[in-house]
Parts: C-alpha cells; structure tokens; sequence
C-alpha cells in the first residue's frame, strides 16, 4: 500500500516550491529592472534616481533570501543569479561614476560568481562612458577609465576559467578594454 500521508506532505513541498519559485521569479524580474534603470540614470548622472532604484533592487532582495532561507533550493532559479549579476554592475556603475570607488563583493548580497560575473559586465558600461567622454573631450577621465579596465582584466586574466559564463563573460573584458585603448589612441593622433 502506498505511503498517503507522506505523498501527501511530498505534493504539499511541490506546491509550496512553485508557488515561492513564481514568486522568486516576480521578485527577480523587479530586481532586474531596477538595476537596469539604475545604471541607466546613472549614465545621466541622475544619482538621486539611482540610488533610488538600487534601494528596491536591494529590498527586493532581501524579500527574496528570505524566500531563499525557508527554501534554500530556490537559490537555483535561474533569473535570480542574472538579477543579481544586473544589481552588481549597477552598484559597480554608480560606485565608480559617483564616488570613483567600487563595492567590495563581501560588501554585497552576492556569490563570488555573481560578483564577477556583474564585474564583467561592468566594464562594458565603461566602454560607453569612454567613448561619451572622449566626445567631450575630458580626455584624462579616458584614462582613468582605461586603468580601472585594465586592472579588472588583469586580475581575471591572473585566474584560471573553465569554460563556463564567468570564462565567456571575462572574455568580453578584453574586448571593452581594447574599445577603450582605442579612443586613447585616436585621441593621441588628434592631439
């Protein structure tokens, strides 16, 4: 004879597990989203706007490790690792375009992966603030840029990847880095 009350404790989890991985979802989806909006006022130097927009990436995500804490295999949810990647750049983004200073990953509610995998993706927000800042001809902020991109590239080249997301993201430093050693050089040939 079948185990009843015992499957029926098994469907009662797997009902409860969707329900908080929807939720989870929904919370991810607004973390996302807020961080995205961040590093996009940040571009405008909109930095009332963006702390703002961190302070809900942020509670949405301390309502998430909640959920995470009761069910700790919800930390698998997929978007929920990409979210947290977004809040790192854009806590990165802000950290560096307002105060020249990026935030400790011990500092942040992230994974190590997630930390650098955000750090990737940081540099490619770099790349485009070079490039807006050549145009206006603030040619040593240029520089300043290049020598953060620089020494993130030589720190996850000082580390051995597998292939996995963090070895194709690291990848894209290298190609950020290279966009902005080109505005320097076509600056010098101007001068």
């Amino acid at each position: 004879m079948l185990p009843t009350n015992e499957l029926k404790k098994i469907k009662q989890e797997l009902v409860e597990f969707d329900k908080q991985r929807e939720n989870t979802i929904f919370l991810a989806r607004i973390i996302l989203k807020a961080s995205k909006s961040a590093i996009y006022s940040t571009h405008r130097a909109d930095f009332k706007k963006a702390k703002k927009q961190l302070d809900e990436a942020e509670s949405n995500i301390k309502k998430t490790e909640k959920l995470i804490k009761k069910i700790p295999k919800l930390r698998s949810v997929g978007i929920y690792s990409n979210a947290l990647e977004e809040y790192v750049e854009a806590k990165c983004f802000y950290g560096f375009v307002k105060d020249k200073k990026l935030p400790k990953a011990s500092q942040l509610p992230v994974t190590s992966e997630e930390y650098l995998l955000g750090l990737c993706d940081f540099t490619g927000e770099m790349g485009r603030v070079a490039v807006i800042l050549a145009t206006n001809k603030k040619f040593k902020q240029v520089k300043q840029i290049k020598d953060v991109v620089e020494e993130i590239f030589g720190f996850f080249s000082s580390i051995d990847l597998r292939n996995g997301e963090l070895r194709k993201k690291s990848d894209s430093i290298k190609w950020n880095l290279k966009k902005i050693e080109e505005v320097l050089y076509d600056i010098s040939m101007k001068k």
